[in-house]
């Protein structure tokens, strides 16, 4: 007779996703973690991947790719939870973006597809800073972009994954819309100076404009749909919109969220961002 929960973990190589995996196994959890490279496969663009991940599961962890907002986001999530649904996997749990509104409709999509869902909206992740996206340019020594002097209460992803566990295994987390951030508004200049001190060595930021960005992406060959995306998230999430730290991360695991400082600390003693390694 099945007794253990098994669950779904989507985006098993992504910054979230293999650490709620890692977490859950951790508590001797039944875990299957697909992504696009694993046995089953998952892939969001192709719905006949969808069954043999979803057989045999019970609650799901959800990260869409590449974003919610993207255009037609709300129609895949509906069908993949009425999917889940007919597998008998009515738990479920999905990432968002904080301060994203043209995320909205794929979570009401969640919600009303008669699944126990439950929605962590996000800011922005410390790891952006140590598993690519800024890596490059922080081993390089400067982080150019397009941020000012707009603050964000950078989150790590560890507390991101401690709360997705938390909601997985709580009933009384269902129906629950939480934002999750980390405790300091800081600015990309004060993150390169706390970088900086971590590493004791000199890393600065230069703001340039979202032209200058994106035509700096398009020089590296960056494809157009990836770089829309990255226009959209500096010119209408990055606005000043999310910048006031929540309580949400205290509310659900009875703890503050881990600071940057310690991240920085933590990460600059392996060594990481003390030379250019992709020279």
């Amino acid at each position: 007779m099945q007794t253990k929960t098994r669950f779904l973990v989507l985006g098993a190589t992504a910054k979230t996703g293999k650490r709620v995996a890692d977490k859950l196994r951790s508590q001797d959890h039944d875990v299957r973690a697909v992504s696009r490279s694993t046995t089953p496969a998952f892939d969001w663009t192709k719905p006949e991947t969808w069954d043999d991940a979803l057989r045999d599961i019970d609650a799901i962890y959800a990260t869409f790719q590449p974003d919610l907002a993207v255009p037609g986001s709300d129609e895949i999530i509906a069908a993949f939870a009425k999917k889940a649904l007919s597998h008998g996997a009515k738990r479920i749990v999905m990432l968002s973006g904080r301060g994203e509104a043209a995320a909205h409709r794929a979570e009401d999509a969640l919600r009303h597809s008669g699944a126990d869902a439950t929605v962590l909206r996000a800011n922005w992740f410390f790891q952006n800073f140590s598993e690519d996206m800024f890596l490059p340019y922080i081993q390089q020594g400067t982080l150019a972009l397009p941020a000012g002097d707009v603050p964000e209460p950078f989150i790590d992803t560890d507390d991101i994954a401690d709360c997705a566990v938390a909601c997985l295994l709580d009933s009384k987390h269902t129906g629950k819309t939480y934002e999750l951030s980390g405790p300091d508004a800081l600015t990309f200049a004060e993150v390169t100076s706390i970088l900086s001190d971590a590493t004791n060595r000199k890393i600065d930021f230069i703001p340039i404009t979202l032209d200058e960005l994106d035509a700096g992406m398009a020089s590296d060959g960056v494809p157009e749909d990836f770089r829309g995306l990255i226009r959209y998230l500096f010119s209408e999430v990055l606005d000043g919109r999310n910048s006031a730290p929540t309580t949400d991360v205290e509310q659900i695991l009875g703890r503050k969220p881990n600071s940057l400082r310690t991240y920085a600390q933590d990460v600059a003693r392996t060594g990481l961002w003390n030379v250019d390694k992709t020279a």
